[in-house]
């Protein structure tokens, strides 16, 4: 039986490596809808090579610019999910949602009652909106799928053991491309030497937030929403290798972990197949990754943002704060107008701002409550930005 599938931010990173996964198996699966915010290019690619006949563009511009180019190749274009699938009535079987930052989150909860697995990678959306994912997921019957790596590898440890008997779950980093280097010596290290992660091939946005360990801290918060477990449970280990992606250790003594390759082919492949896939690789199994892993605890010196894992995590305006300056002084620092450094130092001084923590109690009822605060955060990054320009 041929199962249907949608792909959301299908240009980006993620968004590829499923087209190619899907691509060696063409006569198993049927790519119904592919979306992007302003690769339109790409898409359209895509859509020509797949024989996909939906695709949405976020972006209104690039959607109303792009509309004929579309329509001459008989190809459906929409500005939003529910306009592409208003008149679907049977579900997908699944539903890869690659898209990258706080913008995968209204989709992800405008696609989840028109597919029957939801899996993703959006840890943004996961940190911000995780409540109104899981009653979404809940009301319409569609099983959760965590994508990312850590969590993928989570999910499968623990499955069909107790959560009660986990005393505790680590999640390793790879520390990154700076590593072995003070923080005080890479203050102002310029973007391209930044870019050059170590083991994986990412987008531009997380490879920045594996070097300030951003990225760690996210998959925690992370963590903690997806398996209902206290912050504390977690723990964030170096492994320079990136070879094992998650440990858990249980209070019988026990202790698990799950180790494959640095890509992100082996979780994406056995979400689509169900753990039912036989991957190939020349080093399918490399025991030589096993020897002398050199797991290191994480210093705050080099990596201050670790302190934010202190503060409380309950699903309030604070986790959509967090991720909104973030995005914001990742973009900045890519675009050359702050320093490496001050992505650490404002974030951290940031979140300390009483304009912002008067929210840190306070939790968003809705889509629109999160996408306000998005807004008001942002603003008030910027503004701060302008009027201290030199200090950054």
């Amino acid at each position: 039986m041929i199962k249907d599938i949608y792909i959301l931010g299908s240009t980006g990173s993620v968004g590829t490596t499923t087209l190619k996964i899907i691509n060696k198996d063409k006569g198993n699966f049927n790519i119904k809808l592919l979306t992007t915010n302003k690769n339109v290019n790409k898409i359209f690619k895509q859509a020509l090579k797949y024989n996909v006949n939906k695709i949405v563009i976020f972006d209104k511009e690039k959607y109303k610019k792009n509309l004929d180019k579309f329509k001459k190749k008989k190809i459906n274009v929409y500005l939003t999910i529910k306009d592409a699938l208003k008149n679907k009535k049977k579900k997908s079987f699944l539903t890869i949602n690659a898209v990258s930052g706080i913008d995968g989150l209204e989709p992800s909860l405008n696609i989840i009652k028109y597919t029957k697995n939801f899996a993703t990678a959006n840890k943004e959306s996961i940190i911000c909106g995780w409540r109104l994912l899981e009653k979404e997921c809940k009301k319409n019957k569609t099983n959760f799928i965590p994508l990312d790596s850590e969590h993928f590898s989570i999910w499968t440890l623990l499955k069909s053991e107790n959560q009660k008997l986990i005393k505790k779950i680590f999640l390793t980093a790879s520390g990154g491309p700076f590593l072995n280097k003070k923080l005080k010596n890479i203050k102002n290290i310029k973007p391209r030497l930044a870019l050059k992660h170590p083991n994986w091939k990412m987008g531009k946005k997380i490879t920045i937030d594996s070097a300030t360990m951003m990225n760690k801290i996210f998959e925690v918060i992370e963590a903690s929403k997806i398996f209902d477990l206290n912050i504390n449970k977690f723990e964030i280990l170096i492994h320079p290798r990136s070879y094992i992606h998650a440990i858990v250790h249980f209070k019988n003594g026990l202790t698990k972990f799950l180790a494959h390759n640095t890509t992100m082919e082996i979780p994406i492949t056995n979400a689509i197949y169900v753990n039912n896939y036989n991957y190939y690789h020349k080093h399918n199994f490399d025991y030589n990754k096993l020897n002398g892993n050199n797991f290191i605890k994480p210093s705050k010196k080099n990596f201050p943002l670790l302190k934010i894992l202190n503060y409380n995590f309950n699903n309030t305006y604070f986790e959509v704060i967090l991720v909104s300056i973030n995005d914001l002084l990742v973009k900045k620092y890519l675009e050359n107008k702050i320093s490496y450094f001050s992505v650490h130092k404002l974030m951290l001084y940031l979140i300390k701002k009483p304009f912002l923590s008067k929210f840190f109690d306070l939790k968003p009822k809705n889509i629109d409550d999160i996408k306000n605060m998005v807004s008001k955060t942002n603003q008030y990054v910027e503004k701060y930005l302008k009027y201290n320009d030199k200090e950054n």
